[in-house]
């Protein structure tokens, strides 16, 4: 994903590895595309050796050298075949550690459970709220075209199913917790 992301961005126009961490970070597409800041700079280099990126320029600031770089027709090829075949890998992510706990969480203290789910739907609320602040920064910076839109309401959609799944798990725990009390 790094490498089909790095690609794009140098398509649309040389930059540092700073300057492509920015504005992964500023519209939050990190998240979503589970990009570690440090497999940038990482990728760049490894593309570099394999001719799919050059460095255009190197600017100095002060002490501070920074390569910009930019996507070489090799990188352009490679671009459109990881596009390609990005389209046809399966795009469904289940939270298999969710679901595992969930497979032996009887084993679990009440109270415990509680308190893990509770955390479970900060956490995805946090991370839906994140992702909503991502695409005003974008629509702040550049008109949203439709396939962004509807790429953002689907990120929405999943959060908002988990939150829901992790609400009805609270509901029948809290049922429990309440049946114990009276018995």
């Amino acid at each position: 994903m790094t490498r089909l992301m790095v690609l794009g961005l140098l398509k649309m126009k040389p930059m540092s590895g700073y300057e492509i961490q920015q504005i992964l970070q500023v519209t939050q597409a990190d998240r979503w595309a589970g990009i570690l800041p440090g497999s940038i700079y990482h990728a760049l280099k490894k593309m570099e050796k394999e001719e799919l990126v050059e460095v255009e320029t190197v600017e100095q600031t002060g002490h501070r050298i920074k390569a910009i770089y930019k996507i070489t027709e090799k990188g352009e090829q490679e671009f459109l075949i990881l596009l390609e075949e990005s389209l046809k890998v399966n795009s469904v992510s289940l939270p298999s550690n969710l679901y595992t706990a969930l497979s032996f969480i009887q084993q679990l203290e009440s109270e415990k459970v509680v308190a893990g789910l509770q955390a479970q739907r900060i956490m995805l609320e946090t991370e839906l709220a994140a992702h909503k602040s991502g695409i005003e920064v974008k629509r702040s910076v550049m008109k949203i075209d439709e396939i962004t839109e509807v790429t953002f309401q689907n990120i929405f959609k999943q959060y908002e199913i988990q939150i829901e799944m992790v609400d009805a798990l609270l509901e029948i725990y809290e049922k429990k917790n309440q049946d114990n009390s009276i018995s």
